[in-house]
């Protein structure tokens, strides 16, 4: 019996143009990587008997992860809006904006605010639908923002907006 699961929330639809472009390559080296697997996996069955193969059943493993990859790509590709023009008031913070952020230490962070398909914590992007994200949107320079987290409240000040 299957636990139920309720739907996730959308994701929003906008992604950068890099973004994008990133995507579709992965989509084209996830196809060759598919192939590859396929191909260990036959040679795996070929072995024999299957239930005690352990190459056979981590590649059939790895190919449904694959295969996963893959549907999602195929249906969230075509729906993805590429938002990439910069805004007219670029002293207020919107969608692909650098904003680097002052909290109450002092220490200065800096982030950008890119779709929730291409978010990266080792680059500092952050999704558009995360917490940290919905609180800067639409602020300006030397504004005051509440962030909530698991650690509770934290303030941070806008010290800087830029959209390269």
């Amino acid at each position: 019996m299957a636990r139920y699961r309720p739907p996730a929330t959308p994701k929003s639809p906008y992604i950068t143009a890099e973004g994008l472009e990133r995507l579709k390559a992965e989509e084209k080296t996830i196809w060759k990587r598919r192939r590859h697997v396929v191909k260990i996996l036959s040679a795996a069955a070929a072995e024999g008997d299957r239930s005690e193969n352990a190459e056979y059943i981590y590649r059939k493993k790895e190919l449904r992860g694959i295969d996963r990859r893959i549907r999602y790509l195929q249906h969230r590709l075509p729906t993805l809006i590429v938002a990439g023009a910069i805004p007219d008031l670029k002293q207020q913070i919107f969608f692909g904006a650098w904003v680097t952020l002052e909290d109450e230490t002092g220490t200065e962070h800096r982030y950008r605010i890119v779709g929730p398909d291409e978010f990266d914590q080792h680059r500092n992007y952050i999704s558009m639908d995360s917490p940290m994200a919905k609180a800067l949107l639409k602020r300006h320079i030397d504004d005051g923002v509440t962030v909530r987290t698991p650690g509770g409240n934290t303030n941070y000040s806008i010290t800087q907006i830029d959209y390269e």
